[in-house]
């Protein structure tokens, strides 16, 4: 496995495969996407079986497909089998808007996709669309309860949270996983580029929430090697588990454990780093395959400790959909 220079080691892989993306949210894409046309293609296929095969042997089993929106592309179903069929990799999970989960749940699951990450920021209708610049909150609800009943399994809910948007639906939220065996995670808005006058109006700080949840009884679960960025929440009454993102606390990164690679084949070592290093090279032919671990290895030396939002430093991310978030 992989370890940087502070002690961190990697197995967990998110793989962004477009920039694109159908919803226009109001913290990423409030224009919508637009496409240039000078841009690169996306990774193919056999790009994409090559970059994953060299991860999955430095013991990334873990990889997530990202994008933008990554059901998108036509040939999403013939890249999540193709990752599923790799030696080593041990689940493949998917981040999407739920767009078209109440039709291709079933077709998700049969392509090798065991959990998923659903973004749902307001759980009603007028204010979802508000945020998101679509109508289709009650689809992508029933889409969920479709998941569920497939036992696609973690199924995760990603909600950011906005000041004087829907910092007030905290209660409803919890009301919909106290009978549903899913995991809501709470996000604090962070900035980029497009975003700067949004985070300023309504940037919601997560730190004072735990003491909240723990108030009310609800009880943090134990940390794995493998467990994401969330500090997690069980309750007695309650199926379901609740999820603090917060990037702002405390230590939030001395449990990373993920690289990224955007949707061009660039590495990423961290969300919010300025660093990014183009893969593409090294992703033309089989045997390229130990020159390419090689290069990841050595590139890793050049990850930071913790990232700099503190201080207002972002990195030169523009917008989440180009690297996944």
């Amino acid at each position: 496995m992989l370890q940087d220079e502070h002690g961190r080691t990697f197995k967990y892989l998110r793989l962004s495969i477009t920039h694109q993306c159908n919803f226009r949210c109001i913290y990423c894409l409030p224009d919508g996407y637009h496409k240039t046309p000078e841009a690169p293609p996306f990774l193919s296929v056999p790009e994409i079986r090559r970059l994953v095969t060299a991860f999955a042997e430095m013991g990334f089993g873990k990889i997530r497909l990202t994008g933008g929106e990554p059901t998108l592309r036509k040939d999403f179903l013939t890249i999540a089998k193709t990752i599923s069929q790799i030696p080593c990799v041990e689940k493949v999970m998917l981040s999407t808007n739920g767009y078209r989960l109440c039709q291709d749940a079933k077709k998700y699951q049969e392509g090798g996709i065991v959990g998923l990450n659903i973004s749902v920021d307001s759980l009603n209708p007028e204010k979802f669309k508000i945020i998101t610049g679509h109508d289709k909150l009650f689809s992508i609800l029933e889409g969920i309860e479709k998941a569920i009943f497939l036992n696609l399994h973690p199924i995760k809910i990603n909600t950011v949270l906005m000041k004087g948007i829907n910092d007030h639906e905290l209660p409803n939220f919890l009301s919909f996983v106290q009978n549903k065996p899913i995991r809501i995670r709470f996000i604090e808005l962070m900035p980029t580029g497009f975003n700067q006058v949004l985070f300023h109006n309504h940037h919601f700080r997560l730190e004072n929430l735990k003491n909240e949840l723990q108030k009310t009884g609800w009880v943090e679960i134990k940390r794995f090697s493998d467990s994401g960025p969330a500090q997690e929440f069980m309750h007695e009454d309650y199926r379901g588990t609740v999820g603090i993102i917060a990037p702002y606390s405390k230590k939030f990164c001395e449990t990373c454990n993920r690289l990224r690679i955007t949707s061009l084949g660039e590495l990423k070592l961290c969300l919010f780093g300025n660093q990014k290093y183009s893969l593409r090279p090294l992703l033309a032919h089989d045997n390229q395959k130990s020159l390419l671990q090689k290069t990841v290895n050595a590139l890793l030396s050049a990850k930071q400790s913790t990232h700099a939002l503190h201080s207002g430093n972002y990195g030169n991310v523009i917008h989440f959909a180009t690297m996944g978030g």
